[in-house]
């Protein structure tokens, strides 16, 4: 059922739509090289072989699973050859072309630079992940999705009504249910809804009036328990992991176990999902809520001492939490503009005053002289300077309105009003039972 011209092909209108850079190119037979990156079933092998129908140019095709150096070179030397005896050019196509090593793609690389070869090559990886940059850049880039619903079923009508390569010859007949069923299975995946179109419809025997009606009950059967698309350091790793912390960050509890339970029925290590967690309570809840850190902490602990399966529930728990907590970022800009300044400015030395004096000899040096012990003061707090003069106008810190940092944020300014007030006075602060200096 794969299709042989681009009539036939489903889906991608984008890519090669009419109109499209791509159809234009393949119609004219001038395709450059090129990178098709999608899912599985989503047309990259497909595209490559209606490509090598339409074309005048010699067609070579490699699987980068099982190739080697001695194959590429092969292939360049013949396609040299042919160049010279014949002005035929080469087209090669390497499917799963980021299983090539870095040798493997340095090799290639110079008949691709020197038009000895036109690259076609099938990725389900991110190539800016897998490929070398040479390589990458000099091949034009089309990204593929899975195709809509509305493509899979019509996939599946066209295998079930096509005598000559499909299975209209067994005279199969799909119960609407059946047919959703399978949609819905094949998410996207070409391939998947026709391989399991075509069990359920052999499964199926005919009736007396030999046809073979496909119910809901046989569909399921022949899909079974569907295995999750999921790669544990690819594309579907990181963007699984990004929906679940963009549904935490925006306070939907729903959305984010969901995406969880998806990573932990794809067998992602509950271990880096702990650690997310605790480094999002940190950036988006922080002080706001100052127990969701102890809660996503308790949560990675726990993984640790009970292991999957129990573990889904502390992470649901720690989960739950944070995506209901009041948000603050105001960590993260603190610890930011901080380090900007540490990286941008000039290391001013650390005040006198704030220097250590634990060890024998510091107060000869000086060290701790003038400062002031805010214990020694109402309400443990004292108008002191603690940064750099430099940078003792720097503000880090603000903290939001949501939650617990309102308090913070009320008390915060409190405190930078009265320092704020004192230098205008231009004269320190004294105790009255003297200055201390613990540690």
């Amino acid at each position: 059922m794969r299709p042989r011209d681009l009539d036939e092909f489903l889906g991608q209108a984008t890519v090669v739509g009419p109109g499209t850079l791509l159809r234009r190119a393949i119609e004219e037979d001038r395709v450059g090289s090129l990178l098709l990156y999608g899912p599985a079933g989503s047309g990259k092998t497909t595209l490559a072989s209606i490509i090598a129908r339409r074309t005048r140019a010699h067609f070579e095709t490699l699987n980068a699973v099982t190739a080697g150096v001695a194959d590429i070179r092969r292939v360049v030397a013949e396609a040299r050859e042919r160049r010279a005896l014949y002005g035929r050019r080469t087209i090669l196509f390497i499917d799963e072309v980021h299983r090539f090593n870095k040798a493997q793609q340095d090799v290639l690389l110079p008949a691709v630079e020197q038009g000895l070869v036109t690259l076609i090559g099938a990725t389900t990886e991110n190539p800016f992940f897998s490929l070398t940059g040479p390589l990458l850049s000099r091949c034009r880039l089309f990204r593929l999705e899975a195709l809509s619903d509305e493509d899979v079923g019509a996939l599946i009508d066209r295998a079930l009504a096509d005598r000559e390569r499909g299975l209209g010859d067994l005279g199969p007949e799909l119960e609407p249910a059946a047919r959703d069923h399978l949609v819905r299975f094949a998410e996207g995946d070409a391939r998947r809804a026709l391989n399991v179109l075509e069990a359920a419809v052999l499964a199926t025997p005919p009736g007396e009036d030999g046809v073979r009606r496909v119910t809901l009950a046989v569909a399921v059967d022949a899909a079974q328990r569907k295995a999750l698309a999921y790669d544990r350091d690819g594309d579907r790793h990181y963007d699984t992991v990004s929906a679940f912390i963009k549904s935490i960050r925006g306070s939907d509890p729903d959305a984010a176990v969901y995406w969880l339970a998806r990573m932990l029925e794809a067998g992602e290590d509950p271990r880096f999902i702990a650690r997310r967690l605790v480094v999002h309570a940190a950036e988006d809840v922080g002080n706001a809520d100052p127990t969701a850190l102890v809660v996503a902490t308790a949560a990675a602990q726990a993984v640790e001492f009970v292991g999957l399966p129990e573990a889904r529930l502390p992470l649901a728990q720690a989960t739950l939490y944070l995506a209901c907590a009041p948000k603050s970022n105001a960590v993260l800009k603190a610890i930011s503009r901080a380090g900007r300044d540490v990286a941008e400015k000039p290391a001013a030395p650390v005040p006198v005053a704030l220097r250590d004096t634990a060890y024998p000899g510091a107060r000869r040096l000086g060290h701790g002289e003038g400062y002031l012990y805010p214990h020694d003061f109402p309400g443990a707090f004292v108008e002191q300077e603690y940064l750099p003069e430099a940078l003792r106008d720097a503000r880090y810190y603000e903290p939001g309105d949501q939650g617990a940092e309102a308090a913070i944020r009320e008390r915060l300014a409190g405190w930078r009003r009265r320092r704020q007030a004192k230098r205008g006075e231009g004269e320190g602060a004294r105790p009255g039972d003297g200055t201390r200096a613990p540690g």
